[in-house]
C-alpha cells in the first residue's frame, strides 16, 4: 500500500484515486448538507444511502483499473478470494480501452457482475433447485437506481479524469481506426 503515487503510465496510483474520490465525496456530501440547510435541495436519507453504496462501491470494488484484474489491483484484492472473478474481465478489457470510456467503461462492469451474479445462481439452481435466495426488492425505481448509478458513475468519472481519459475517449479512439483503415 505504501506505492509510488503514480503508476509507470504517470497516473496517479490506485491509492491515490482514492484519496482523491474520498475528498470529493467530502466537498460534495459538505456542499449538499449546505445546501439541504438552505432548503436549496431536498435529499432524502435513502438517497442519500443510496449515492453513498453506489460511489463508494465504484471507488473501492468496480474501478476501473479491474481491466488489469491479471495483476495486483486494490479493487480485486478487497474482494477477497472472490477477486479470482475479476481476473476474465482483465482478459477481455485492455487497459484504458473501452473499459476506461465515460459511459460504457462503467457499464462494462456492472454488466459483467451481473452475468456472473446470474452464472452463479443459475449454477445454485442447478445442484440445489430448492436453495433459498435473496431477491431483489421489487419494484426497482428511479429514485433507488437514480441515486445509486449516480454515485456510482461519478466515482468513474473522477477515475477517469484523475487518469486523464477525456469523455471522448472512446469516440476518438474509434474515429482513429476508421481513418486508419480509409
Amino acid at each position: 500500500m505504501n506505492g509510488p503515487a503514480t503508476s509507470e503510465w504517470g497516473v496517479p496510483s490506485g491509492r491515490i484515486h482514492n484519496l482523491i474520490n474520498i475528498a470529493a465525496y467530502s466537498v460534495l456530501a459538505a456542499g449538499v448538507l449546505l445546501a439541504t440547510r438552505q432548503s436549496l435541495v431536498t435529499v432524502t436519507p435513502a438517497q442519500a444511502l443510496n449515492f453513498s453504496l453506489g460511489f463508494f462501491a465504484g471507488t473501492f470494488l468496480l474501478s476501473p483499473d479491474l481491466d488489469l484484474a491479471e495483476g495486483r489491483v486494490d479493487s480485486k484484492r478487497r474482494w477477497g478470494v472472490l477477486g479470482v472473478l475479476w481476473v476474465p474481465y482483465g482478459m477481455l478489457f485492455s487497459h484504458r480501452g473501452l473499459s476506461h470510456t465515460w459511459l460504457l467503461g462503467p457499464l462494462t462492469r456492472l454488466v459483467y457482475l451481473a452475468v456472473i451474479a446470474g452464472l452463479v445462481v443459475g449454477l445454485l439452481r442447478f445442484v440445489w433447485p430448492q436453495v433459498p435466495l435473496p431477491t431483489v426488492p421489487q419494484p426497482l425505481t428511479l429514485k433507488v437506481l437514480l441515486p445509486l448509478l449516480s454515485g456510482y458513475y461519478l466515482s468513474q468519472w473522477l477515475h477517469l479524469i484523475a487518469d486523464g481519459v477525456r469523455p471522448d475517449h472512446g469516440m476518438r479512439r474509434a474515429r482513429r481506426r476508421v481513418r486508419g483503415r480509409a
